[in-house]
């Protein structure tokens, strides 16, 4: 029978592997409680129109990547591209979306875009996302991005850069819209790529988030949004700028930064690694204020930020799987039946421990003991069940001896002590 091969840009995640994700979800769900943030599922699965609404028409999401199809009702539906419209969607449907209320809400989950698969950039990719949804204050950005940077650095990431903008409002964006299109008139529009040729008189926003060099070349004297900003939106970025300057955290101004999604307004930022090749954005969000009304909820703003799991992967070395405390090796039948009542016990009392379930020679298990990488190996054989017994190996020291069946917890607790415990760390 033929082997049914896994998916291109599709990925199983296995130990070492999957200790990473692991480590990012549980130090996330530690950063953002402490600022009052509640874990939130949303489906993997959406209305069509959900994205294309929200993301924008002339995105390379929307026009591109999305994996849409007809369900059997003919209903177009779309596995989530990205979570920020899923999770308004979700909002507009909970009871708790009014102009009043203030939501914090995170999440973590699978995304699904068609583009080549390289390091870094897979078809079925991973997310850490945050939103807010009720607070327009410019502080409230500033907490978010400070937030998002201490989640960072709580993952041990160094060198990485800071990198914000402000895309004005739907008062003020207009003005630049106009600008680029006139800008846009005065070039050899032979040196931009067929996207950008569409874009540069329907969305020229969009142009300014090309990758292709040319166009990137091309686009280094184009105006800048700064240029065009009204004075609410003036007021609202140099709020957030300065309260991350007094906080310490370093940034740089990129007026070039637009993100890919035309919800974004006002505050946009990007963190930047220079350690994973030219996919180098690690996470990003920015100001979605109109959103909300915009899929039909009420007019409320948002902000909010995503962390693409498999980039931070790559820069997180030194997780380590927290270490199995025992193997409980059963050296004659007859014990077997103690001997998983045994290790039940210390599972109860709070080890970490397997039980091996063959009857083999001492040699064998002590080699599965040393596979497993246990600190302790507990032998149990017919001898050791008449005397009531169990023989306590340290696997570091070779030292081997026999204690009470009822005083294994103690035994195994005082091997332990002062070795490294600490579950998914080592940094």
């Amino acid at each position: 029978m033929t082997k049914i091969n896994r998916i291109k840009g599709f990925s199983d995640l296995f130990p070492p592997e999957i200790t990473a994700y692991v480590f990012m979800e549980e130090t996330a769900r530690e950063i953002f409680s402490r600022y009052g943030y509640q874990e939130i599922r949303i489906p993997i699965l959406e209305q069509t129109e959900l994205f294309t609404r929200s993301i924008g028409q002339e995105t390379d999401v929307v026009q591109k990547e999305m994996y849409t199809f007809p369900d059997r009702k003919g209903r177009s539906l779309t596995l989530r591209p990205e979570a920020t419209a899923g999770v308004v969607r979700a909002y507009i449907e909970s009871p708790s979306s009014s102009l009043d209320a203030v939501n914090k809400m995170f999440t973590f989950g699978p995304m699904f875009r068609y583009e080549r698969p390289q390091k870094g950039r897979m078809r079925q990719f991973h997310q850490v996302n945050v939103e807010i949804l009720g607070e327009d204050s410019p502080w409230s950005d500033a907490e978010v991005i400070i937030m998002l940077w201490t989640y960072l650095q709580r993952l041990g990431l160094k060198k990485l850069d800071l990198e914000i903008n402000s895309l004005g409002c739907s008062q003020c964006r207009p003005a630049f819209h106009l600008a680029l299109k006139n800008f846009f008139k005065t070039l050899d529009q032979k040196g931009l790529c067929s996207d950008c040729l569409r874009r540069a008189d329907a969305n020229p926003l969009r142009v300014l988030d090309c990758k292709v060099p040319g166009c990137r070349e091309m686009i280094r004297h184009a105006p800048k949004i700064n240029q065009h900003l009204c004075s609410h939106c003036e007021d609202h970025f140099e709020k957030v700028i300065n309260v991350l300057s007094a906080s310490g955290l370093k940034y740089q101004l990129n007026p070039n930064l637009v993100r890919g999604l035309d919800y974004y307004q006002r505050t946009t930022f990007e963190v930047i690694s220079h350690d994973i090749g030219s996919q180098n954005s690690v996470a990003g969000g920015g100001r979605y204020d109109g959103l909300s009304k915009a899929l039909g909820g009420p007019d409320v703003p948002g902000i909010g930020f995503a962390c693409g799991m498999e980039r931070l992967a790559l820069l997180l070395n030194g997780i380590n799987e927290r270490p199995k405390d025992f193997y409980l090796a059963v050296l004659h039948e007859e014990a077997m039946d103690k001997a998983l009542l045994l290790a039940q016990r210390l599972r109860e009392k709070g080890f970490f421990g397997v039980m091996g379930f063959r009857v083999k020679s001492v040699k064998a298990h002590l080699r599965q003991a040393n596979k497993l990488g246990v600190k302790t190996c507990l032998l149990l054989g017919p001898d050791e069940l008449g005397r009531g017994e169990i023989q306590v190996k340290d696997m570091a020291t070779g030292v081997q001896r026999a204690v009470s069946q009822e005083e294994v917890e103690q035994a195994l607790g005082l091997n332990i002590k002062g070795k490294n415990n600490n579950y998914l760390s080592g940094r």
